[in-house]
Parts: C-alpha cells; sequence; structure tokens
C-alpha cells in the first residue's frame, strides 16, 4: 500500500510539472535547495508558483526537509511562504518530529511559534526528545503544553523511553514535571523495570526514591517483546 502511494505521488508531481511549464523540472530543484538550506534557488521557486508544501517521493514535505537537516533561514522561508506545520509523513512524522530528533533546538523554536501540534496520535515530539535525551528540547516542549504521560503505539511514554535510554537528565525533568512512574507498557514494563533491565541502575533508584509505590521490574517479555519495542525511527 505504501509503495502504491508514493508511486501516485510521483505520477501526481509529474503531471503537475507537465501542467506547469514554469516550473518543469524544479521539483528536483526544491527538495534539494530545502534539504540544502539554498534559500536563493527555494525563493525563486516559490516566487514562480511552486507550492510550499510539495512533498519528496517519500511523503516528506519541503518544511520537513529543511527541519530535518536543520536550515533554520530555509524553515523561515518556507513558513513565510505558507507552509503547513501539521502535514506528516506516511510513518507520522512532522517537521516539528524531525527537528526534535536530530536536536536542532532553534528550529523547534521556530516550529513551535508558527503553531506545530505538539498532541497527537501515534508517536509525539516530546517521546523523540525523551527517547534521544533532549532534556532542554524536552523542556521547551512541556512549557508549551506537551501532555507528559500520552502513550506510544506500544503504550509506553515519554519517561519510559528516557528511562530506558539512561537519560537521567529528562527523567528528572519528566518526574518533576509530574509524569506517572507506575504507567506500564504493552510488555508491562514501568519506567524503573526498563531501566533496570538496560543497566541503568541509578534510573532505576531515582524513580524509586521519587515514587516509592512504582511498580517492582515485570519479567523479562523476551526477544519477541524487544523486537516489539520500538518503531524504526528516521534515518
Amino acid at each position: 500500500m505504501l509503495l502504491f502511494k508514493r508511486a501516485a505521488l510521483c505520477v501526481a508531481l509529474t503531471l503537475s510539472a507537465v501542467a506547469s511549464p514554469v516550473l518543469a523540472g524544479a521539483y528536483d530543484d526544491s527538495i534539494n535547495a530545502a534539504r540544502m538550506g539554498d534559500t536563493s534557488t527555494l525563493s525563486s521557486l516559490l516566487r514562480q508558483g511552486l507550492e510550499a508544501d510539495t512533498v519528496d517521493a517519500g511523503g516528506n514535505s519541503l518544511l520537513m526537509l529543511a527541519a530535518r537537516e536543520g536550515q533554520l533561514e530555509a524553515v523561515d522561508l518556507l513558513l513565510r511562504s505558507g507552509a503547513r506545520t501539521s502535514l506528516r509523513n506516511p510513518a507520522g512524522d512532522s517537521a516539528l518530529m524531525m527537528a526534535v530528533l536530530k536536536g536542532h533546538a532553534p528550529i523547534v523554536e521556530r516550529l513551535l511559534a508558527a503553531g506545530a501540534p505538539l498532541n497527537h496520535d501515534g508517536w509525539t515530539p516530546l517521546m523523540y526528545a525523551a527517547f534521544e535525551g533532549q532534556a532542554e528540547i524536552a523542556r521547551m516542549l512541556i512549557e508549551r503544553g506537551a501532555q507528559i504521560d500520552q502513550k506510544a503505539p506500544n503504550q509506553a511514554t515519554a519517561l519510559m523511553f528516557a528511562a530506558r535510554n539512561g537519560h537521567i537528565d529528562v527523567v528528572r525533568l519528566l518526574l518533576d514535571r509530574g509524569a506517572d512512574a507506575t504507567l506500564v507498557n504493552d510488555q508491562n514494563r514501568t519506567a524503573r523495570s526498563w531501566a533496570l533491565e538496560n543497566g541503568n541502575t541509578d534510573i532505576a533508584e531515582l524513580i524509586a526514591r521519587r515514587v516509592p509505590d512504582a511498580r517492582e521490574p515485570a519479567p523479562s517479555a523476551g526477544a519477541e517483546g524487544e523486537r516489539r519495542t520500538l518503531r524504526v525511527l528516521i534515518e
């Protein structure tokens, strides 16, 4: 189904280029310009009629590409040109999620100021910040209204991801902001038990001190459970 959607997308883009001679051949240039931060080329194409929400063959918008690559000026240009921050690619990632994942704090700030969605179904920007240990970005997201205990498709929370990956600063931040350490994921793991499974005893001790009624570690779910832990993050 995904391959079919991508093929259909490519066909649509091809037809669009044929229907608008002034932009013929400009599609690849726009994609490269967004990735490389070539605002001169991008600005010229937008003036000629290029849609600010143009997407590549993988369903990534120009804004997503610029955000992922840390191209702040290109992000600003696309936002001024009407690019939508609410768009998500077939994997469910938005421009904000990509910026968070890569640790591009200034771009995260810009996208939040432009109204980028924080809370939605599936994976969220805060989960990505917790997974990668981006403490300051996580703080920024929480201050803008990110739901701390929202659950991912595998029922894990941001606190669980931070605990699993050994990011004690993020764990401390989330606990300070009221994260529920008693919640469990679809493998019956708590943040504390997941921390212990991965050798993060300092985090497990921190959670135990802060949340005395946190559940004891659940039995290991085995290899099958490990395979189901997380979706493959964008490259």
